[in-house]
Formats: C-alpha cells, sequence, structure tokens
C-alpha cells in the first residue's frame, strides 16, 4: 500500500511540473503580437551555407602506419555431448509415500 500512495505522489508531482509549461507556453502565446492577414507570420530567408574548397581541410591520417596486434591464440575446446541426456525415470521419494498399514 506505501508503494501504491508513492505512486500516486510521484504521479501528482510529474503532472504538476508538466502543466508549468503549459501555462508558462500558453502565456508567452498571449503576449505575442497578432499575426499578419494571411495568418502566417513573416519568415526571413534561410541562408545557404558556404561550400568548403577541397584543399582547405587537413589531410586525414592514413590507417596503414598503425602497428599490428598480436595474434591471439585460443585453447581447444573440450569435447561435450551436443545433446544432454535427460533422465526418463523419476526417482523414488521416500517421504511421500502412503504410511504402512498396521
Amino acid at each position: 500500500m506505501a508503494s501504491f500512495n508513492c505512486f500516486i505522489l510521484a504521479l501528482f508531482a510529474a503532472l504538476m511540473f508538466s502543466s508549468i509549461d503549459v501555462d508558462l507556453a500558453a502565456r508567452r502565446l498571449q503576449q505575442l503580437p497578432p499575426l499578419s492577414k494571411t495568418g502566417l507570420p513573416s519568415l526571413s530567408q534561410p541562408t545557404i551555407p558556404t561550400v568548403l574548397k577541397p584543399g582547405s581541410l587537413p589531410p586525414l591520417p592514413s590507417i596503414l602506419n598503425l602497428p599490428s596486434a598480436p595474434k591471439v591464440t585460443l585453447p581447444p575446446l573440450p569435447n561435450f555431448p551436443l545433446i544432454p541426456t535427460i533422465p526418463t525415470t523419476i526417482p523414488y521419494i521416500h517421504f511421500l509415500s502412503p504410511p504402512p498399514s498396521t
């Protein structure tokens, strides 16, 4: 029951903090100037980034100069049976047998 109360408290706190953002967004929208007659605000044209010239960047490092890693050999694996054997009989349990009759 205590974990349920903690869950309800956490849910309530999450709802409170999420509503703060909604309140601030609504207030900011109310303080904006009215839109133009078309309904869309005027947007500025985006700037196109300049293309880099091929010689302006330094060359990438060569991978051929890296030292080689040492060869690692693993020991051979032991021979395990591919399919394990499953017992087909149920073992006899003494304390589950009925008591002797007198």
